[in-house]
């Protein structure tokens, strides 16, 4: 922006077009309220890079997510040698990059040449990656953590105070987690992972070490999440969106997310990936939901909930701070979630102390939080900084910063002053002129230019020295801009500079408190989750689940399947009893559209809603020791992995749960064995069941829904107590099939396949037909054509051959009868006879 002045009797100018970009920050533009608003806590898709090292049956796993520029690492943990564990981590974090030494041995090795042939992997297989064994040496790798660079460690610790503070954090006595640490440092500082494009001095972001453990974890295997509809992702219905990914369908997950901050929401999912059997975990969070479940505590939760709305992306504005490339809008932002934090440990120091998250965020939420938001409401111009784009400080922080900043302000009305006495002196056939600044130009006389002002020799005005041609505006130094220079200088750039090391300042004096912001995230993200589940259970009807690691299976009074009540008109509950040695293979039968397969995902989803320490759809539930659940619901065919659908049920489902299922796994099987020959896929599903029942006491607990009633009636299962048989309910009313949609004991006397197809609206005469071809088929009779049919067919073909015989022109030369006959005339005739 320009300032002119202009003497009186010539005409005035307007600000100068071509200095534009010389902006003074008073007057900078301010966006109006039609202009769109940047989300500045939007942020690039995560990426996780994983380092792994296996040795004498133990596994050592640290891995960095970006997201939160955290380093994540397991103390180590014994594996099996065909990497369960291993990959059980793969599965749940999804790796960009698998970091491991390239000295390894055959398990290592054949497990990482089966992940690199995974052209099939969701959401994409990972890069491997083999770093010399060298950068994986144990001292150099405890080198390479204490010499770190870690903004969350305070500048003032002595070298000795930062050993014994990442002693406290990270195991050095775990060998092997050590040296993936190390071997991930390695390679985030070879890589520069998020600081491509920094200097080179700049290092990774490393805002904190937080350890994760696997031990008490419910094995569930991706099948199993995808049948149950635990999640379940979707393309975006708005054209506009498709671009942002897909969105939560209708899931479990979908119904019960009702946090409010993103880093809740990502602590819901990780909950859901990891269901546990810690029964301490599990009742710390339903002590929690039954809190916020008593009516008088409904207020006190709404407000939790309101603050928790604004507790944002922390990790995302400190790693700015770290990357000085802190945002307008982050001061803002990380203002009103510390304070959000202050009010939540204020109202939390009111709740019972007895319940651990109470008393966390009353006592880990420190006075820092106070000091952090206090300096930043003091030093940070809020509406200044939004409407300059840039870092601004209140008044009578810095006198010297108000004292240009004042004669910054004071300069438009001065400038307009001299650019009248410059007007003066020049010549008379100049109508006006003006005096603009231009950081790190300074100042300069702007005239127009005049018709005569051909050649670059016409420009030449006595007094001035001519600097450059703009837009038709001629700009020259005078006497009088370059006093100016040299007694107001660049206020502009000055003024910047200084303001931009108090930002620096003040971004020292947050990351140096970086812990306390980082444990407010964590104990809100749980605070959050927990008010969802309690606010789900509230409107569902959700009651509390029992414990019992004494009991092996569940017990489950009218119990309902949490997504189809939600669509289903009417919803009839069902219960469970599924423990000790009695009735440990459940055979269901019944018609189809009884509600088998909805029982079979009933028992499951309230199995796993238990697991991760939720509420459940039933008026009582008692869970005992399960291990795993593992599914044969639904097939998840594809043609890039190249196998048939039973092949998938097979080797991907029932495979599984034979290979690794113990007494204490859950099995749920709907239909195994329909993908082939009837009478082997009955073979199969009777010899998979009498697998299990050899077991004895150490048969999983398996339910099974069937339409194969051969497998009873042949009795291809031995009898005892292990077995137990069921059904759904139904009464024929007429020719109509009335479902109860009730699990009973007892045995289906036919699947009513018809009555089925009949619903359906297949032709009656199509469903006639396939009850009798049924009958005979039970009665062992052969099966004959149906003669009306057959007539119909022998007309229809001679009208044909007749209607061809006349069509022929027998007076035609090239006719030949012979090949008439050949071709026309035999096939036809077969077909009648």
């Amino acid at each position: 922006m320009a300032f002119l002045g202009a003497t009186p009797g010539r005409t005035p100018q307007g600000p100068e077009p071509g200095a534009a970009p010389a902006s003074f920050p008073s007057l900078a533009p301010v966006s109006g309220p039609g202009e769109a608003k940047v989300d500045d806590d939007e942020e690039e898709p995560a990426e996780i890079h994983l380092c792994v090292l296996w040795n004498s049956g133990y596994l050592g796993i640290a891995y960095y997510d970006t997201s939160d520029s955290t380093i994540h690492f397991m103390p180590d943990a014994p594996d099996h040698e065909s990497l369960k564990l291993l990959q059980r981590v793969l599965d749940e974090i999804n790796p960009r990059s698998v970091v491991t030494s390239a000295k390894q041995d055959e398990n290592m090795t054949r497990f990482l040449g089966k992940l690199a042939s995974q052209e099939h992997r969701e959401p994409k297989r990972p890069e491997i990656i083999f770093l010399p064994s060298v950068d994986f040496g144990l001292e150099i790798s405890k080198q390479r953590i204490l010499s770190g660079n870690y903004s969350f460690i305070p500048d003032s610790m002595t070298a000795t105070e930062k050993i014994l503070f990442l002693s406290s954090i990270i195991p050095f006595d775990c060998l092997l987690t050590v040296r993936a640490l190390g071997g991930l440092l390695k390679f985030l500082g070879r890589r520069r992972i998020g600081v491509e494009l920094e200097d080179y001095n700049v290092s990774v972001p490393i805002l904190g070490f937080k350890k994760f453990v696997l031990t008490h974890l419910v094995s569930i295997d991706q099948d199993t999440y995808s049948v149950l509809q635990i999640f379940k992702s979707e393309s975006h219905p708005s054209v506009y969106k498709v671009a942002c990914g897909l969105k939560e369908g209708l899931s479990l997950f979908g119904i019960l997310n009702r946090c409010r901050c993103k880093w809740g929401e990502k602590l819901l999912r990780l909950w859901f990936t990891r269901p546990t059997q810690d029964l301490v975990e599990l009742n710390s969070r339903l002590d929690v939901i039954q809190f916020f479940l008593v009516p008088q505590n409904l207020d006190m939760a709404q407000m939790l909930h309101r603050l928790l709305g604004h507790i944002k992306n922390v990790p995302l504005i400190l790693k700015r701070m770290k990357l000085s490339h802190t945002k307008v809008n982050d001061w803002q932002v990380l203002y009103k979630t510390v304070y959000s934090a202050l009010g939540l440990r204020d109202a939390c120091r009111s709740l019972p102390q007895s319940i651990q998250i109470f008393r966390d965020i009353a006592q880990e939420f420190s006075d820092d939080l106070h000091h952090i938001a206090s300096l930043i409401g003091k030093v940070v111009d809020f509406e200044g900084s939004l409407a300059e784009n840039r870092f601004t400080v209140l008044p009578n922080i810095d006198p010297e910063i108000d004292e240009k900043k004042r004669r910054l302000m004071g300069l438009p009305s001065f400038l307009t002053e001299v650019a009248q006495k410059e007007l003066e002196n020049l010549d008379s056939r100049i109508p006006s002129c003006s005096v603009i600044y231009i950081p790190l130009i300074g100042f300069l006389l702007s005239i127009p230019r005049l018709p005569s002002m051909v050649e670059a020799i016409d420009f030449e005005i006595e007094g001035l020295d001519f600097m450059f041609l703009s837009e038709e505006k001629l700009h020259y130094r005078s006497a009088r801009t370059k006093e100016l220079d040299a007694l107001l200088g660049d206020l502009h750039c000055e003024i910047r500079d200084q303001e931009t090391l108090l930002m620096y300042q003040l971004q020292c004096q947050v990351l140096a408190r970086a812990a306390v912001l980082t444990r407010v995230l964590d104990l809100a993200s749980r605070l959050d989750v927990l008010l969802a589940l309690a606010s789900a259970a509230r409107d569902y009807g959700y009651s509390r689940p029992q414990y019992s690691p004494q009991l092996l299976g569940v017990r489950i009074q009218n119990g309902r399947h949490p997504l189809m009540e939600l669509c289903a008109r009417t919803f009839v509950p069902n219960s469970t009893e599924c423990s000790g040695d009695k009735g440990r293979v459940k055979i269901i039968t019944g018609p189809n559209s009884s509600g088998k397969s909805i029982y079979l995902k009933q028992v499951g989803l309230i199995t796993f809603m238990a697991l991760v320490g939720s509420f459940v759809p039933a008026e009582e539930a008692e869970i005992g020791a399960v291990d795993a659940i593992f599914t044969r619901i639904h097939s998840c065919e594809s043609i890039s992995l190249g196998l048939s659908t039973f092949m998938i049920d097979l080797n991907q489902q029932v495979a599984k749960a034979v290979n690794n299922a113990t007494e204490q796994s859950l099995v749920l099987i709907d239909e195994f064995g329909k993908g082939t020959n009837t009478v082997d896929g009955l073979a199969l599903l009777a010899a998979v069941l009498r697998h299990w029942l050899a077991l004895g006491s150490m048969c999983p607990h398996i339910f099974v829904a069937t339409n194969f009633l051969s497998l009873v009636q042949l009795q291809l299962l031995p009898q005892g107590p292990l077995v137990q048989y069921l059904t759904m309910g139904t009464c024929e009313d007429g020719n109509d099939l009335v479902f109860f949609y009730q699990v009973c004991e007892g045995v289906a006397s036919a699947s009513h396949a018809c009555h089925t197809a009949a619903q359906a609206g297949l032709p009656d005469k199509l469903i006639a037909r396939g009850k009798e071809v049924s009958d005979l088929i039970r009665s062992g009779k052969t099966i004959k054509p149906v003669k009306e049919l057959l007539k119909e067919n022998q007309m229809e073909n001679c009208q044909t051959l007749v209607d061809k015989f006349l069509e022929l022109d027998l007076e035609d030369p090239n006719l030949d009868l012979d090949i008439f006959l050949t071709q026309e005339v035999l096939p036809a005739a077969t077909a009648i006879l």
